[in-house]
């Protein structure tokens, strides 16, 4: 068979590979996914009030007391150019982070009310010296967690029935969240937002 008798089938069989693998195979993914799992194919998008806030799979830069703080961010949290300091552990620049890091959560959570509540600069957890490797982690550690508790609730005016079911939230997220594959973390965008839409963590000053 010549060569100028091959081309007609060889176009004929990339326009069937093209429509296979550029149009059916794209379009049959995309249903299956919309049908299986619509929250995550869309991007974990999460909303307050009717309204998305964001998402559950992206860290945001939450600075007020009023709610958990994730991990630090290499990039502050853009979303364009997010990415790691890329520091290596012999880094004068990253040891000075991490004990700035570590100095900043211990006055911003060692504080609760205007009391002391136990937490030194050393028993920082160290998720939160450390950036992740995405600049966007929205996971924390429980215990990272459950150390910005007494801050939160005191910023929130919480009683200690409040701050108890907010302790067993947390816990919750970190049980649900164990596996095999990882330690057990907590969502800080969604944990967040649950102290936005929970009536048992509305601030009582307000």
């Amino acid at each position: 068979m010549s060569l100028a008798r091959k081309i007609p089938t060889t176009i004929a069989f990339l326009f069937f590979m093209t429509l296979l693998t550029g149009a059916l195979y794209p379009a049959l993914v995309t249903a299956i996914a919309q049908i299986a799992f619509p929250g995550r194919a869309n991007g974990s998008l999460v909303a307050l009030k009717g309204k998305v806030a964001g998402s559950a799979l992206l860290a945001q830069k939450f600075e007020s007391p009023r709610f958990f703080r994730p991990r630090p961010s290499a990039s502050d949290f853009a979303y364009i150019g997010a990415g790691s300091s890329n520091l290596g552990p012999t880094s004068a620049d990253l040891a000075k982070a991490v004990a700035d890091r570590r100095a900043a959560f211990a006055k911003a959570f060692g504080q609760a009310g205007g009391q002391a509540s136990g937490l030194s600069p050393e028993s920082a957890p160290e998720d939160m010296l450390y950036s992740s490797a995405s600049g966007l982690d929205p996971d924390i550690s429980p215990d990272a967690a459950l150390a910005q508790v007494d801050a939160v609730g005191a910023a929130r005016r919480l009683d200690e029935e409040g701050k108890k079911a907010l302790v067993g939230e947390i816990e919750g997220m970190a049980g649900a969240s164990r596996s095999l594959l990882g330690p057990p973390r907590v969502n800080v965008v969604e944990l967040n937002l649950l102290l936005e839409s929970d009536p048992r963590f509305a601030d009582r000053g307000r």
